[in-house]
């Protein structure tokens, strides 16, 4: 059985990164991210076809997540090299152009089995999304079958009830009352 991440400290981390603009690489570590909300995304590979899909709703939606106080970090078990190929990749070509954030490198795939996405006998993550807090918390995951891409609009209204601070019912929209614990 998988180890519960929520409601822990998030797995510590440091990768190496291709930027967003296709041009220089850096580094991203949790401790990076301190002080802000955090979107930590895994997907299976580059030059993929769902993966692009999702890749660039969520830079679309940067505006929105900053909004939020929210920052993004993509990470696969590729390489900054190939990150930075798929983003020097024109989107009508099956690429991602440029983002509004960095793809990260698990190359040793040690983040990817950290947050229980592995899929060791592919060496490839599923996609696995995680909302950390400001002190470090994983607030929230979800994990999807490789096949099917995961919803911004979602991610995002879980992002407001976490950011809500209270009681959130099933289908809670961002302007809907918190439920009263009584």
């Amino acid at each position: 059985m998988a180890e519960r991440l929520v409601g822990k400290k998030a797995p510590d981390f440091r990768m190496e990164t291709a930027l967003g603009d296709g041009k220089e690489f850096g580094h991203a570590s949790l401790e990076d991210y301190k002080g802000k909300w955090l979107v930590l995304f895994f997907y299976p590979l580059d030059f993929t076809f769902v993966c692009p899909t999702e890749i660039t709703a969520l830079s679309d939606a940067k505006d929105v997540f900053a909004d939020l106080d929210t920052e993004i970090l993509g990470v696969s078990t590729d390489s900054k090299f190939s990150h930075r190929a798929w983003i020097n990749t024109p989107r009508d070509q099956n690429g991602l152009g440029q983002l509004n954030f960095p793809l990260a490198s698990d190359i040793t795939k040690q983040v990817a089995k950290d947050y229980g996405v592995l899929i060791e006998e592919e060496g490839v993550a599923l996609r696995g999304l995680f909302i950390i807090d400001p002190e470090g918390e994983l607030k929230y995951q979800v994990v999807n079958h490789n096949d099917v891409g995961r919803s911004v609009d979602e991610t995002l209204r879980v992002l407001q009830a976490l950011q809500s601070g209270g009681l959130c019912p099933a289908n809670w929209k961002p302007g809907q009352k918190n439920l009263v614990a009584g």
